[in-house]
């Protein structure tokens, strides 16, 4: 018997992975590990536990065409109560993780490294009491030790290892910056609860197109050593913008990644005018209707909400549209990030 990890996606941003049989339906998967998918009939007639497959190959038994029509199927909507697996899935569930009767799951950690990257930006390693199975791209929140404060970050790692790190911005009088900068040490003892978010790497199937806005780059990195391991047929070309030279912090690790990888074209852009730089102001000075492939492309963008509105108004004066457009944007401020 083979088993394989079916990510569930909740509308509300949770993600659960769970393990299915190969002769197991992912309904019954999921119930067996208390996750209650809506679902009426397990009869492949009611079309209540109809979701959307976004990666994977499965097997489909009967169903009726009130439930869920030939067109649907083809296009990847599955009847999860006649779904069997025959690969790793991810499955976006049209229902909340709370109607579910499911949750983030909370996961103990210890701070194994902090370094200052740069004025700007600090990167934080830590080890998980077991690995969490996040999809490259979503977040996590983090408590920051000797507070009750959560506060969001991105993975930059790669998923499935108990080794989690981070790349978080210098907020000064911030509670997470203050922490990193002021009394951090080796041992002490955080919690992750996640992993959450809409943000993240789906299969690749045509152009990428990858805008990072800061540390904006952490999801990236992560999604870069997923393509590593993985590899992908088509090229990905990486935008890392920021205001200084200094903040150009981890670009040799994704240079590694990128020649690794070997179709991975990286471009960075420098804000500040009083420096020197190949390419200087903004993404959007850079980004061209045929660097989107006249739009057979995905773009994935991470940063503050002017570099996502700035991006959004760049596409309809080129009079372009991407295939697929999905962004997270952070505010300069202590709040949670947006995905969409």
């Amino acid at each position: 018997m083979t088993t394989y990890n079916i990510a569930l996606n909740f509308e509300d941003g949770v993600t659960r992975v769970i393990t299915c049989d190969d002769d197991e339906k992912v309904t019954e998967a999921a119930f067996r590990q208390k996750i209650n998918i809506p679902m009426d009939c397990r009869d492949g007639v009611c079309g209540t536990c109809k979701c959307f497959a976004e990666k994977g190959e499965y097997d489909l038994e009967f169903y009726m065409d009130e439930a869920m029509t030939e067109e649907e199927a083809e296009q990847g909507y599955v009847l999860t109560c006649q779904m069997t697996p025959e690969s790793d899935c991810v499955i976006r569930i049209p229902a909340s993780s709370a109607a579910c009767k499911t949750a983030p799951e909370s996961i103990g950690a210890t701070v194994a490294e902090v370094e200052r990257l740069s004025e700007t930006s600090f990167g934080l390693t830590v080890t998980m009491d077991k690995a969490i199975s996040f999809l490259p791209g979503q977040y996590v929140n983090i408590t920051v030790p000797g507070t009750d404060a959560p506060r969001s970050y991105s993975f930059s790692s790669l998923p499935g290892t108990d080794t989690g790190t981070f790349l978080i911005r210098n907020l000064p009088g911030g509670v997470m910056s203050s922490y990193l900068a002021d009394r951090a040490a080796t041992g002490d003892a955080v919690t992750l609860t996640g992993p959450m978010g809409a943000f993240y790497l789906r299969p690749i199937t045509r152009a990428q197109v990858w805008l990072a806005g800061g540390t904006g780059l952490a999801p990236f990195l992560s999604m870069l050593e997923q393509v590593a391991v993985q590899g992908s047929d088509h090229p990905i070309t990486l935008y890392y913008a920021v205001t200084r030279a200094a903040d150009l912090v981890e670009l040799d690790r994704v240079t590694e990644l990128a020649t690794k990888i070997g179709n991975v074209k990286v471009i960075t852009i420098l804000a500040a005018a009083d420096e020197e730089h190949d390419r200087k102001g903004f993404v959007t000075d850079h980004l061209t209707a045929g660097d989107l492939v006249e739009g057979d492309c995905d773009v994935y963008l991470c940063g503050p909400p002017p570099m996502v509105d700035a991006v959004r108004a760049h596409f309809d004066s080129l009079g372009v549209a991407p295939q697929n457009f999905y962004f997270e944007k952070f505010n300069p401020t202590e709040t949670e990030a947006a995905a969409a």
